[in-house]
């Protein structure tokens, strides 16, 4: 049991540590280049990197998890993070940053997938969405924290670079004292036939499940990568960006636990229902109160405490609608989800503001969290213990 501990804790420091170079580098690059004039469609679509290369990287991670275990998936995709975060300061063009963006993408989508179906295959039920919470609460700290190196950019644009891989290398190398370990050994591997035969069967259980993930990727990427620019065009300065986007991410990180606790006691799809209607409220009164920086704080964190936890909650509502053997598919599609959601996030969130300039920009993340509350009232299931057998028909 202490060994268990001590590798769920290594687990989500490391997650921490992928949260603030994810929170540091989307308002930071829109800053930068929003400084260099660059149109607010072109900065969205540079910030897709990271999601390209998740969507890229998927089809191909389930081979080498199960084949080689979680510990070599985690530390490779680890080392590929801060070997790409000490690359950016050595040459300033968009698409060298949208290539090494690409890389950090396949790196996290690796450290995350990893962590998250090991985090989700030693939790006992009556735990899952407690850990799983203090794993979204860890990257949700991370995420927190990372916003607030963006004015290091004024005193040297390489500074937050320079922090930000130093910490992830500092934390990498805590995944060398942890014990190796493998999933679930009864699913065919060998060909891609079969990864899209699981895929399907996957997304037959929990295809729901899927959507929170999806509405909080596009969520998290559209705030963090359109929103500084929308802020930047309405009159705020860097420093208060910063603070709102914290603000934001501080909301999430103080209701992420309980609200992980309250989805034990009762059930995933409950919770997930209340706070996806509570995140539309949030977000539509945020598109009022704009011009007042007190009450868009209030509105960002308030819409922090709730929908913070969308992709913890999503997790955990897939593990207890899959099969356990289908876990780590499971955890691959919500990543998936997840990027799928990131990649028309800031894109579209570039156009919404570079062609409806009378609108408020919350109107679109708020629109969003409306329909997927509707999706999972009118399909959501309930939880049941799908992950407590084994998927029967697998082998063709």
């Amino acid at each position: 049991m202490y060994k268990e501990n001590i590798r769920f804790w290594i687990l989500v420091s490391i997650v921490a540590i992928s949260g603030f170079s994810q929170g540091m580098l989307l308002p930071l690059i829109a800053i930068i280049f929003e400084n260099e004039g660059i149109s607010s469609s072109l900065n969205g679509l540079n910030a897709t990197g990271l999601y390209i290369g998740i969507l890229l990287i998927s089809p191909f991670m389930e081979y080498p998890l199960r084949k080689y275990g979680y510990k070599p998936v985690i530390i490779l995709g680890g080392l590929l993070v801060v070997v790409s975060l000490v690359l950016f300061p050595l040459w300033k063009s968009f698409w060298f940053w949208f290539v090494l963006r690409l890389f950090i993408g396949i790196g996290d989508h690796a450290l995350h997938f990893g962590t998250q179906t090991w985090i989700t295959s030693f939790s006992p039920e009556h735990k899952r969405g407690r850990n799983i919470s203090l794993y979204g609460l860890f990257f949700g700290a991370g995420f927190a924290v990372g916003p607030l190196m963006a004015p290091l950019v004024e005193i040297n644009e390489a500074l937050p670079f320079i922090i930000s891989s130093i910490l992830c290398l500092i934390a990498w190398l805590f995944l060398f004292t942890l014990k190796n370990d493998y999933p679930e050994q009864t699913v065919e591997v060998n060909s891609l036939k079969e990864t899209l035969k699981r895929f399907k069967k996957a997304t037959k259980y929990a295809w729901v499940a899927f959507l929170p993930p999806l509405g909080y990727g596009f969520l998290e990427a559209s705030l963090n990568g359109s929103f500084p620019i929308y802020g930047l065009r309405i009159g705020l300065d860097v420093s208060d960006v910063s603070i709102l986007l914290t603000s934001f991410a501080v909301g999430a990180i103080i209701f992420q636990l309980p609200l992980g606790i309250l989805s034990d006691k009762y059930g995933r799809r409950n919770v997930l229902m209340f706070i996806l209607f509570a995140g539309f409220i949030s977000f539509t009164a945020a598109g009022f109160l704009e011009e007042f920086m007190i009450g868009l704080t209030i509105c960002l964190f308030v819409a922090g405490m709730v929908v913070g936890s969308t992709f913890s909650l999503g997790i955990s509502y897939m593990t207890d609608l899959m099969p356990r053997n289908l876990l780590p598919t499971g955890n691959l599609l919500c990543g998936v989800a997840f990027s799928i959601g990131s990649l028309i996030g800031p894109y579209l969130g570039g156009l919404f503001i570079q062609y409806f300039k009378s609108i408020s920009f919350f109107s679109i993340i708020s629109l969003m969290l409306l329909f997927i509350f509707v999706i999972v009232v009118f399909f959501g299931h309930k939880q049941g213990s799908a992950n407590n057998k084994q998927e029967p028909h697998f082998y063709s």
